[in-house]
């Protein structure tokens, strides 16, 4: 009997493994289904509300605002620079459509020569995708009109309203206020204000110079956000406005300038070249600062090309240079009052004469006064109202240089002030220490260099503002007032000027000094009497003129710098304070090369400036204005009666140096 050739043993083993394989598998899979199942519940019923809102952030974004800036007015709130509506042509770097052919149609609308779309490419490079380019500012309404218009086919193109800075009276401020312009990538930090996201809109722009620089972060405010539907590209489809962020405008920031006093300097400096400072003589706030010639900060806001900068920068009377903060020149005679306090501290006697036949030899050479016969016999007022230069000649070399200094820079020389904005000089105090330490071709103080010295030549230079610290600390007596030129910031009061230690010098030598300057106003023989008197009633003016040279005359048979070209004529200048009895202003301007002397091309400059800081004041005015008294007539006899006695002496004559 042959064996069977199945054996259902095998099978039933076959079978048990079969078996066990599904359920396992079927277990895995149960416990996949299971697995699957639980997230998905988890996702749909318990974060339902986190990845709703994801959803939504995907359909709305946040378009970041830039916030209004600040405005900048002046001490009656006047305002110097504001914010104005600006139609403006954006393009979206998308990385799809070519912003080269983009800005070629554009072309057909707006102006956008060769020159401007290579600029426009290189911009284009720079900027990262889905971040819109400022093609073109100021758009005129017919230009936004034809952009819109064609709006559905150009989606990567946007021509919408911002905001763009502007300063309504052009020039006049265009040193002290400074501008703003496009954020470059030298802004740019990795912290730090200058790092947030709005830096990168085309509409925002950052301080460049003045106060605008200075007090950028204030001027900034807070940016603000706008929510916008987008499409899965990111390009915008729906303003939702009820959910925007508003933004908050910056701070305001008061100056202590006046805007009339500033427009009458620029109206009076003309074509010169030059700076006119005012500063209150009780307070240290200024009330003018103005350079010339000035450029317009609107140009610099909307963007310069090359060849407009170029124009500007190489321009011999330098535009872009503030000469009342960063120009510094030689003071000429304006600086003798100085050298005279110094001569007064070191115990010289004021009465003492000095002989001045127009000219002093010395060290082997002639030193000649400005006054070709001499002015004779002076002693130190007659030198100051006369400006002898060879009394001075004399009596710095019996000094020497280092008392000179110490009350020059007791004066506010030979150093820079916290106004609040960069950009000031320190300019020259000359001494044997200073020369020793800077002049290493020749480090020796020589006697020479003190002649020169005394009479504000050589090494010696001082700017505008300095100057008029210089009369200010003259004018009070009493104080050595710093100047002030921000007020407040968004309504929080900055620092008086006047909060300063008092003067190292004494009341009787100080005294002495304004009387000189007033007799150079209004002595009829002062150097700059005609071109001192205010004509304001009682209200006069004290003052000094000062001429610089800036080549040698030795061998030149005339000063005269008529037939010379500008950058060889003389500077001119003129310092003064008024009232002379009760000093409220004190004011220096600076003539940069005018070539006419101090009284003809400054002093005249300083007086109509000086009249309106005068007739702005509430109480000079009421001075001015207030009636004069009745002349007593009790001792005068009836008409037809004759005098007791007739009149002795000569007729009265003509001055014919009486103002007109």
């Amino acid at each position: 009997m042959s064996e069977p050739s199945i054996f259902f043993s095998e099978v039933n083993e076959r079978q048990g493994t079969f078996h066990r394989r599904s359920f396992l598998l079927g277990g895995f899979a149960g416990a996949g289904m299971l697995a699957l199942g639980g997230r998905l519940a988890h996702l749909q019923i318990l974060e339902a509300q986190r990845y709703e809102k994801l959803s939504a952030s995907n359909q709305f974004n946040f378009r970041l605002v830039p916030p209004p800036r600040g405005l900048i007015v002046d001490r009656n709130g006047e305002v110097l620079a504001t914010n104005r509506p600006n139609f403006r042509l954006l393009v979206v770097k998308d990385g799809v459509h070519e912003p080269g052919a983009t800005l070629k149609t554009l072309a057909h609308f707006v102006p956008l020569d060769d020159d401007r779309q290579a600029r426009l490419m290189r911009e284009f490079e720079r900027t990262p995708n889905q971040r819109p380019v400022s093609v073109m500012e100021d758009m005129t309404w017919e230009q936004f009109s034809a952009i819109n218009i064609r709006a559905p086919e150009m989606p990567h193109v946007t021509a919408d309203m911002g905001e763009v800075r502007v300063y309504p009276y052009g020039g006049a401020f265009a040193h002290v206020i400074g501008y703003v312009a496009k954020v470059n990538r030298e802004d740019l930090t990795e912290t730090g204000p200058n790092s947030e996201s709005i830096l990168l809109h085309p509409g925002f722009r950052i301080g460049r110079q003045g106060v605008e620089k200075a007090f950028d972060l204030d001027l900034r405010g807070r940016t603000g956000a706008k929510k916008v539907e987008v499409d899965a590209r990111g390009r915008e489809i729906r303003h939702d406005q009820d959910g925007d962020i508003p933004a908050q405008a910056g701070k305001t920031v008061e100056l202590t300038l006046d805007v009339d006093i500033q427009n009458r300097a620029l109206e009076v400096m003309g074509d010169e070249s030059g700076a006119i400072v005012v500063m209150d003589c009780r307070s240290g706030d200024l009330l003018c600062m103005v350079s010339t010639p000035s450029f317009d900060a609107n140009r610099f806001v909307r963007g310069l090309s090359t060849a407009e900068y170029r124009a500007l920068a190489d321009y011999e009377r330098r535009p872009l240079l503030d000469k009342a903060m960063s120009g510094t020149y030689p003071p000429g005679s304006t600086f003798k009052m100085t050298t005279a306090l110094a001569a007064l501290s070191a115990g010289i006697n004021p009465e003492e004469r000095i002989n001045c036949s127009g000219g002093w030899y010395f060290g082997g050479r002639t030193w000649r006064c400005w006054r070709h016969g001499g002015h004779g016999p002076q002693n130190m007022h007659d030198a100051i109202k006369n400006s002898c230069d060879v009394y001075f000649y004399q009596v710095a070399l019996r000094m020497g240089p280092d008392p000179i200094a110490r009350a020059a820079k007791a004066l506010g020389f030979g150093q820079t002030f916290d106004i609040g904005i960069p950009g000031q000089r320190s300019g020259v105090v000359g001494s044997t220490e200073w020369k020793r330490t800077q002049v290493k071709r020749d480090p020796t103080w020589h006697p020479g260099d003190s002649v020169s010295y005394g009479i504000g030549q050589g090494y010696v230079a001082v700017n505008g503002l300095q100057l008029a610290v210089m009369t200010a600390r003259l004018a009070n007596g009493r104080k050595q007032l710093n100047p002030r030129l921000v007020k407040s910031v968004g309504g929080v009061e900055m620092p008086p000027g006047d909060e300063v230690p008092p003067l190292p010098f004494s009341t009787e030598h100080l005294d002495y000094v304004r009387a000189g300057m007033i007799s150079v106003a209004n002595d009829r023989s002062g150097t700059a009497y005609r071109q001192s008197q205010l004509g304001l009633g009682d209200v006069m003016m004290a003052g000094k003129t000062g001429t610089a040279q800036v080549r040698s005359y030795d061998g030149v048979a005339s000063r005269s710098s008529d037939s010379v070209r500008w950058g060889l004529k003389d500077h001119n200048l003129y310092v003064a304070f008024a009232p002379i009895d009760e000093p409220r202003y004190a004011i220096s301007v600076i003539i940069q090369h005018g070539g006419k002397g101090g009284a003809t091309a400054a002093a005249p400059r300083a007086r109509e400036v000086m009249r309106v800081a005068l007739l702005k004041d509430p109480e000079i005015r009421a001075r001015i204005e207030r009636p004069l008294p009745m002349p007593d007539v009790s001792d005068v006899p009836p008409v037809g009666a004759a005098p007791d006695a007739p009149v002795e002496g000569p007729p009265l004559a003509a001055d014919p140096a009486a103002p007109t």
